[in-house]
């Protein structure tokens, strides 16, 4: 036995409706109807590429609260959750669009990748290898260093609640 691959992250939210508006709506995320019946709320994610597999499990209610009684936020032991997008330059400019602040590498020959938080405060790795595109300029200030955390609002993902 070996393992082969990814096969999904779970994500605990306080607000389902705000989490999935931004997995949506950010990132063109689609719902997974493949998600059974469960006896607390949630939704599948995936690409919107028909027989992707559902890679982003998103649970809420009860089920997601912690031994104290509350939605727990951020990643804990996990440093951030790595997705493969496309059009680099394009999700940067929806994100800033939004009104979210991010961080980013923008190194030549490599990858390009946006980091940019959810409503659960969990941070995701956004990695565009958008070569033969126009290379992106670095935004200034917005340089990416791995362990701070200092510029996650959620007031900024307010606008993704349905209340």
């Amino acid at each position: 036995m070996s393992a082969l691959g990814l096969f999904h992250v779970a994500i605990r939210t306080a607000d389902l409706d705000a989490t999935r508006a931004f997995y949506t709506q950010v990132l063109d995320m689609v719902e997974d109807p493949g998600r059974p019946q469960m006896a607390f709320p949630g939704v599948w994610l995936r690409a919107p590429v028909a027989g992707s597999p559902a890679i982003i499990h998103v649970y809420a209610g009860q089920a997601a609260a912690g031994s104290e009684g509350a939605v727990p936020s951020g990643g804990a032991a996990v440093d951030h959750v790595s997705i493969t997008v496309s059009g680099f330059a394009a999700l940067r400019e929806r994100v800033r669009a939004l009104g979210l602040d991010w961080r980013e590498q923008c190194r030549p020959g490599r990858p390009y990748q946006l980091f940019v938080f959810d409503p659960s405060g969990v941070l995701l790795e956004l990695t565009a290898d958008d070569r033969g595109e126009p290379e992106p300029q670095p935004t200034p200030g917005k340089q990416y260093l791995a362990g701070w955390r200092d510029w996650f609002d959620p007031a900024a993902y307010r606008q993704f609640s349905a209340g």
